[in-house]
């Protein structure tokens, strides 16, 4: 993606089911569980760069001892610094205790982080400040093991408000004002409130308190707190959860935006964002690996026993088409055929973009996500030239000597690498004042491959604001002096913020959306503009169930043709010599070829849960009344 975009996170929770000496017997090191948990979050660190965070609990400690251990991270590295720190702490701990190497219970008595239940998380910033207190996993302390509470998700909520709003009716004062502590804290007010419960019968049955600790934890029903806490989410979420005595839960919203995929054996049981994760970390099959279902929570009880419980009824699935194109590791096996029948199905526009001129063109990819639609563009090419060649040498028949019929067998697709990215400049794009001009040359281009009178068509995954392509990449490209530039979109045009983790927040930073304004100038029809924010206006005071997602209005007068001819026209100026044309893929294609992820919001407006709608309008009214805040 030429456009920096912050979105998603990313989770990872691991369960051993079987004591510490049995990991140290087997695999060499009662630290598996800690191994694997960086390796798990290395495999996901595209979803997040932001920061870093690891959590774990011991099972069955005695009073006094510590059992928690968290650490968190906003390094450069993050993911590295923090079990660069574990890694400092446990050996100084060896160094000055040699006797706790072949002692797993000394270990697990005296050092940090070594535990049964582990969780980690990968974080960008959609909401809040990028501090090391806005990293997951996030700690709600209590003297009573059970009321610990530890919490790490990728999600956003739409309704923070409302939610906020509730658990001060509960008597509660939570310390921010974010979704991640309002969620926790709303888990938290039912874990206190079933704990209690729980002791209270336990007394009533004639147990004292310290006999009653191990009984709450295995009458404490997860599930049930769960669907208490869980009633008026509105929002895109997998979120998991340890409980201080041991208890573990992972819980997907009920429409499946955001991923989670689960493992179980006798030995562990594993929860990530990410399938391939899991297999390559556990060196497991795909089939081995399983989706969490929508509204579903994987729970694992201390005793060890997990349970598949329907938290939420589920919506419709519309689980989120941009992990497809491109947040998720193409090395997912269905994500890595899903990617590359966009880059087929693409293959007829760009075709006749071309007129058909195969010879006289050069394709070409944006690094580094859009390389698997390349390859799926490639074979189509590749199929039309083979199909002209046949028809080419039946309508020659015996006319054809040997040397035409060699020069007709030897044309090719050409393929060759033209963009390339200067990862480490775009780590030192920080501030606007100087961003334009470092964006500029945030890649570099291969010269001497294109000829005066080629075409070069170059594909992306998608293009969100533009800016990247406007300011680097076309005047880049154009310095090869091509006869055409051809940018191709594996993804829709992008129309509508997201409110489910991914940072698009305003309408106005949407190239499609600065399009179609300039659309309805040309037109003479700007003052749907106005119409659009009084009718958005008259929604702000209702339930979100009642809200509709006006914001259509402002595309219905265009035709998507339309609209990506005006994105061209605007991402290239006059210092551009080459004719540009910008194709985006159908939405009706996108289905095609991600036909079991149908969350297609960002292009469509459609969203899958109430709570989008209500956020689509107050992103226009604040771009209407330019104000610079986030609809959520």
């Amino acid at each position: 993606m030429s456009d920096a975009l912050k979105h998603e996170c990313g989770i990872a929770m691991i369960r051993l089911l079987k004591p510490l000496e049995f990991y140290k017997e087997k695999y060499g090191s009662a630290f598996y569980g800690v191994n694997k948990m960086y390796l798990m979050m290395e495999k996901q660190h595209n979803r997040g760069q932001d920061g870093a965070g690891f959590a774990s609990i011991k099972l069955d400690t005695k009073p006094g001892q510590r059992y928690i251990s968290r650490v968190r991270s906003i390094a450069q590295q993050p993911i590295q610094d923090i079990f660069a720190q574990i890694n400092e702490r446990v050996n100084k701990e060896f160094e000055a205790h040699p006797e706790y190497k072949n002692d797993v219970a000394a270990q697990k008595r005296n050092l940090p982080y070594i535990g049964e239940v582990l969780l980690g998380h990968v974080r960008y910033g959609t909401f809040g400040k990028n501090s090391v207190e806005s990293v997951h996993p996030f700690l709600r302390q209590n003297n009573w093991m059970h009321r610990n509470l530890i919490m790490a998700g990728n999600f956003n909520m739409t309704n923070v408000k409302e939610l906020f709003s509730n658990l001060i009716e509960l008597g509660q004062h939570p310390k921010e004002y974010t979704d991640t502590i309002t969620i926790m804290e709303k888990i938290g007010h039912f874990l206190d409130d079933a704990v209690s419960k729980i002791y209270k019968d336990l007394k009533k049955e004639g147990y004292n308190k310290r006999d009653a600790s191990p009984l709450i934890a295995e009458r404490l029903k997860v599930a049930k707190i769960l669907r208490r806490a869980a009633k008026n989410w509105d929002g895109g979420y997998a979120m998991a959860g340890l409980i201080g005595h041991g208890d573990s839960f992972v819980l997907r919203d009920p429409a499946g935006i955001r991923p989670a995929y689960y493992y179980k054996d006798d030995e562990i049981v594993v929860v990530a964002s990410e399938r391939p994760v899991i297999q390559t970390v556990f060196n497991v099959n795909f089939d081995d690996v399983k989706e969490l279902q929508p509204g579903q929570a994987i729970i694992t009880k201390k005793s060890g026993e997990v349970r598949l419980k329907q938290i939420l009824e589920p919506l419709e699935k519309k689980s989120c088409s941009f992990e497809r194109i491109y947040f998720s590791r193409g090395s997912d096996a269905e994500i890595y055929q899903e990617r590359k029948m966009l880059g087929k199905l693409l293959m007829p526009r760009v075709l006749e973009a071309i007129e058909n001129d195969t010879k006289n063109t050069v394709f070409s990819y944006i690094p580094n996500t859009a390389e698997t639609s390349f390859f799926g563009m490639i074979e189509t090419a590749e199929a039309f030239i083979n199909k002209t060649k046949t028809a080419e040498i039946l309508n020659g028949q015996r006319s054809l000597s040997a040397a035409k019929v060699t020069e007709i067998l030897s044309e090719r697709t050409r393929i060759e690498k033209i963009a390339i990215k200067d990862v480490k400049l775009r780590t030192f794009i920080t501030e606007d004042s100087s961003r334009d001009d470092l964006v500029a040359h945030v890649y570099d281009v291969t010269y001497g491959v294109i000829k005066p009178n080629d075409n070069l068509v170059i594909i992306d995954d998608s293009i969100v604001r533009g800016t990247t392509l406007k300011k680097s990449i076309l005047k880049m490209l154009d310095r090869l002096s091509p006869k055409k530039i051809v940018v191709v979109s594996s993804a829709p045009q992008i129309r509508y913020p997201d409110c489910y983790g991914i940072d698009m927040a305003r309408l106005e930073d949407l190239v499609a959306f600065r399009a179609t304004l300039e659309l309805l100038k040309d037109a003479g029809k700007y003052d749907t503009v106005e119409k659009v924010y009084d009718k958005c206006i008259t929604q702000t005071e209702l339930e979100d169930k009642y809200v509709q997602n006006f914001v259509k209005e402002i595309y219905d007068p265009f035709t998507d043709e339309q609209i990506s001819d005006k994105i061209s026209e605007l991402l290239s100026d006059e210092s551009v010599n080459a004719e540009v044309k910008i194709i985006f893929q159908p939405v009706e294609n996108l289905h095609k070829a991600c036909p079991e992820h149908l969350g297609d919001w960002y292009f469509t407006g459609n969203y899958p849960t109430v709570g989008g709608n209500r956020v689509v309008n107050r992103a226009f009214i604040n771009f209407y009344e330019g104000n610079k805040e986030r609809a959520y």
